[in-house]
């Protein structure tokens, strides 16, 4: 075989890897598979150690948190998704910008089954597909803040159940049951019944969480 020509093809494979690296690193923002407990995440801190290992997997830096919201608690003030995230711009692993701010990602935000991928720039299951995976959990309200305490469990206890309890989700999809803008929401759709994997499954989600760069 041409030597030149070996050299060529060694050159190519370097910069292609080399592409991709660099769309990596720059990922700020990807669909997180579930662990496997439903709505036990560990709280909202091995929520985000999800996100960070599966970042850190997939080559990028930063630290990374979950868009997950809790209702205050005990003494607690509330924690809302979208005060954890930090400023934007947000892309996903193929460079597309979803959100150029914590504003536009709640008024105007570029996330539907095309742009909402995972870190390894697969798709997740649209509500048009079967399985449906379309609900994503976020505990959020449509302003990313999280619900007033009164209106019952919206985390899956705080992220720490795997039973009972529910999570308000949204559609990373942008499609629901209605021509109606719960429907079309991204983060605040509507609340599961239930928190086992099972039960989020029968509605139409298997226990996705977004996650972000949070600087």
């Amino acid at each position: 075989m041409n030597r030149r020509f070996l050299i060529a093809v060694c050159v190519a494979a370097m910069t292609a890897s080399g592409v991709a690296q660099a769309q990596k690193s720059n990922m700020s923002f990807f669909l997180a598979a579930n662990p496997g407990k439903g709505g036990d995440l560990g709280g909202l801190k091995g929520a985000d150690a999800r996100c960070q290992s599966l970042a850190k997997a997939a080559g990028a830096g930063g630290t990374w948190h979950a868009y997950l919201s809790t209702p205050a608690s005990g003494g607690q003030a509330a924690v809302n998704a979208r005060d954890r995230i930090g400023k934007g711009p947000w892309r996903n692993v193929k460079g597309v910008v979803v959100a150029k701010s914590v504003d536009d990602l709640h008024d105007n935000p570029n996330i539907n089954f095309e742009s909402a991928l995972t870190e390894k720039g697969e798709h997740v299951n649209s509500r048009k597909m079967k399985p449906n995976y379309h609900d994503i959990l976020t505990g959020s309200q449509a302003d990313g803040r999280a619900f007033p305490a009164d209106k019952g469990d919206t985390t899956c206890k705080d992220w720490t159940s795997g039973g009972e309890g529910s999570a308000f989700v949204g559609h990373h999809d942008r499609e629901g049951l209605r021509d109606d803008a719960a429907s079309k929401s991204w983060n605040s759709s509507h609340p599961s019944k239930g928190c086992s994997l099972e039960a989020l499954n029968g509605t139409g989600g298997n226990g996705y969480i977004y996650c972000f760069a949070a600087n």
